[in-house]
C-alpha cells in the first residue's frame, strides 16, 4: 500500500490557518469569553518574572494579561523585547505591531509565544520566518527562559514535523487549560 506523503510545514500552515479562521469566525460573542478564560489560565500558572507577549493579529488569540511588560520588535531576523504598553506599539515588520525602537530593552523571563499549531510534545509550528526559534535559542543559551505557547484549543494537533532548529515550548496555555511539556 502506498503511504501518503507527509504534508510540508507550508501545507500544514495553510491548513491550520484555515482551520483557525473557520473556528474564530464561528465564535461570535464567545470569543471574548474564551480569551478571558485564557487570561485566567495564564494568571493561574505563570510564576514571577518579566512577561513578554505579542499583539494578536486576525485569528490569533489575545492573551489579555495585565502582567505583559514587553513586546517584540524584529531586529536582524530575531526578536528584541522592549518595555512598552500595547497602546504604544505601531505597525512595523510585516505590519505587526511593535514597540518603538527607543523603548527600553527588557530581558523577559517568560515569553508568550504565538503559533499556527502545536503538538502534544510542545513542538510549535510558527509563521515560518524563524524569529521565535532564533530568539529562544539565543536567550536559552544565556539563561532560563520559559516559552509558553498561546493558542485556541483547535490549534493543538497530534504531531508536527520538527527541524533541528525548532525551539520547543515549555508549556501551552489555551482557554481550556495548561499543558506542561517539561517531561517531554
Amino acid at each position: 500500500m502506498a503511504v501518503p506523503p507527509t504534508p510540508s510545514k507550508n501545507e500544514l500552515r495553510r491548513t491550520m490557518r484555515q482551520a483557525r479562521a473557520a473556528y474564530v469566525a464561528g465564535l461570535g460573542a464567545n470569543r471574548a469569553r474564551l480569551e478571558a478564560a485564557l487570561a485566567d489560565v495564564l494568571a493561574a500558572h505563570l510564576g514571577p518574572g518579566n512577561v513578554a507577549a505579542y499583539r494578536a493579529l486576525g485569528g490569533e488569540i489575545d492573551v489579555g494579561l495585565d502582567r505583559v511588560l514587553a513586546f517584540p520588535r524584529v531586529t536582524d531576523g530575531a526578536l528584541v523585547f522592549h518595555r512598552c504598553g500595547i497602546a504604544d506599539c505601531a505597525p512595523g515588520f510585516a505590519g505587526i505591531a511593535e514597540p518603538p525602537a527607543t523603548a527600553p530593552v527588557v530581558a523577559p523571563d517568560i515569553i508568550l509565544v504565538p503559533l499556527v499549531a502545536v503538538d502534544a510534545r510542545g513542538n510549535r509550528l510558527g509563521q515560518g520566518a524563524g524569529q521565535y526559534d532564533r530568539t529562544l535559542a539565543a536567550l536559552r543559551a544565556r539563561r532560563k527562559v520559559l516559552a509558553v505557547g498561546v493558542a485556541w484549543d483547535v490549534q493543538l494537533v497530534d504531531a508536527l514535523p520538527v527541524d533541528p532548529w525548532d525551539a520547543p515550548l515549555d508549556a501551552l496555555a489555551t482557554p481550556s487549560g495548561w499543558r506542561d511539556f517539561a517531561g517531554r
